[in-house]
């Protein structure tokens, strides 16, 4: 966040105030998924992070 802030889930403020926020693909097939538990799980895991580990995520998303 060169002269921003990073925030909560993986979103940033830029220099200029503007918030913005880059997910890969595989975040949103997890989060949009028909698997209510596993949704639940990679939110729970996302609401934890100011940068997204990706890693953590699908380990949260693969966790039966």
């Amino acid at each position: 966040a060169d002269g921003g802030e990073q925030i909560q889930c993986g979103w940033l403020k830029d220099k200029f105030g503007m918030p913005w926020q880059i997910v890969p693909r595989q975040v949103w097939d997890w989060l949009r998924g028909d698997d209510p538990a596993r949704v639940q799980r990679v939110t729970a895991a996302l609401w934890q992070m100011e940068k997204l580990d990706l890693a953590a995520l699908e380990r949260a998303a693969n966790k039966s």
